[in-house]
C-alpha cells in the first residue's frame, strides 16, 4: 500500500508490559514521532491500550470493555523510549467506571487523563434519530475503487508536507478530494494504515489526531491537502514556507460506535477549525465508518509554534510544551 517501509506496526508500537495491577510500561517508538516527540494521537492510542488492558484484567469483573469517553491534558513533551503509565481507579460503577492515568518518563509527569469505560453491547435506553449529517457533504466514495486509487472523487496523497519531520504520517495512507478541500478552515480525508493493519478501537486515538492541519491552507500558496494540487509537488515543499509544530494542549474523544473485532480498513474524518488566533486553535473532528455511521467525535485545543520548540533540548524534570 505504500512505497515507504512501514517498519514497526501499530500493534508492535503499542505493546504493554504490566508491572503491577495498576502500572504498565510501554516503549514509545521513534517511528511514530513528529520531530523528536511521539505523535499525540499515537500517545492517545497507548492510553486507550492501557485502559483496555486494565479493564480486561484488574477490572475485568466490571465487564466494561469499551472506552466511551477520554480526556487528556498534555503537560510536557513526551519522548521516544520507556513510558510508565500509572492507573488510579476513580469511580467503579455498574454502568460506567472512570480511571485516571498518569504518563511519566524520567520522573516527569507528561500527560494525565481520565478515561470512562462501559459496555456498548449492553447499553439500553432512549434512542432518537437526530438526522445529523455533514454540511457540506463530502464527495461520494467507492471504497473498492479507493483501495486501487481509482475513485473518481478521491486522490491518494503520496506524502504529507514535511513528512521527514512528521514521521508518524508515514504510518497512514491518505486520500483527499480530487477537486480540493471545500474550505480552508476544514478538511476531509479517507485514511487507512500503511502497515497493513486495520483500524481498531485502540487505534482510533491515532485517527482522531491524524488529518490535514487547516492552518496550513492559510500559510501556503495552495492548500497542500487537495487532490487537485498534490501530484504536482513531487514531495517538494514551497520555498519560504515555515515548518510548524502543532502540540496538543488537551484532547477529548467521545466514542459513539465500537469497531468490529477484526477492525476496518478505511475510516473517514473531517477536521474543522472555528478560530485560529495568537498561535492557538480549536479543532473539531468527526470520524465515520464506511457505512456513514459516526464512530467518534473529538475536540482539541492546540498550539502552532516553531518546529524548533519540538527539537529543543529538554531541561531536567520540567520539559514543557
Amino acid at each position: 500500500m505504500s512505497s515507504i517501509p512501514f517498519g514497526k506496526t501499530f500493534k508492535e508500537s503499542t505493546q504493554l508490559k504490566a508491572l503491577s495491577s495498576h502500572t504498565y510500561e510501554a516503549q514509545f517508538s521513534d517511528e511514530w514521532c513528529i520531530g523528536s516527540v511521539p505523535h499525540g494521537g499515537y500517545v492517545t492510542s497507548v492510553f486507550l491500550c492501557v485502559a483496555s488492558q486494565h479493564f480486561g484484567t484488574t477490572l475485568s469483573k466490571q465487564n466494561q470493555p469499551h472506552t466511551i469517553a477520554l480526556h487528556l491534558d498534555f503537560l510536557r513533551r513526551t519522548e521516544a523510549g520507556p513510558a510508565l503509565f500509572t492507573v488510579k481507579d476513580i469511580k467503579i460503577g455498574r454502568q460506567t467506571s472512570v480511571i485516571h492515568i498518569t504518563l511519566s518518563q524520567s520522573g516527569r509527569e507528561e500527560v494525565v487523563g481520565y478515561i470512562t469505560n462501559s459496555n456498548m453491547h449492553t447499553e439500553d435506553g432512549v434512542s432518537f434519530n437526530t438526522s445529523y449529517s455533514l454540511n457540506p457533504p463530502p464527495p461520494e466514495v467507492s471504497l473498492d475503487l479507493l483501495s486501487q486509487d481509482k475513485d473518481k472523487n478521491w486522490a491518494r496523497q503520496a506524502e504529507m508536507p514535511f513528512a521527514s519531520f512528521r514521521k508518524a504520517t508515514y504510518k497512514s495512507q491518505f486520500h483527499f478530494p480530487r477537486k480540493g478541500q471545500q474550505s480552508k478552515s476544514s478538511a476531509d480525508e479517507w485514511i487507512r494504515l500503511s502497515t497493513g493493519e486495520k483500524w481498531t478501537n485502540a487505534s482510533l486515538g491515532y485517527v482522531c489526531d491524524m488529518w490535514p492541519m487547516p492552518i496550513e491552507a492559510y500559510i501556503r500558496e495552495e492548500n497542500p491537502y487537495g487532490g487537485n494540487t498534490l501530484k504536482d509537488e513531487d514531495g517538494k515543499e514551497q520555498s519560504g514556507v515555515r515548518k510548524f509544530w502543532y502540540p496538543t494542549v488537551l484532547l477529548n474523544i467521545d466514542f459513539k460506535k465500537p469497531l468490529p473485532e477484526e477492525g476496518v480498513e478505511w475510516l473517514f474524518a473531517r477536521v474543522e477549525a472555528k478560530q485560529i488566533k495568537n498561535g492557538r486553535m480549536d479543532l473539531e473532528v468527526v470520524v465515520m465508518d464506511g457505512e456513514g455511521d459516526i464512530v467518534a467525535l473529538s475536540h482539541h485545543v492546540a498550539l502552532a509554534v516553531s518546529s524548533e520548540r519540538n527539537l529543543a533540548k529538554r531541561t531536567t524534570g520540567s520539559s514543557k510544551i
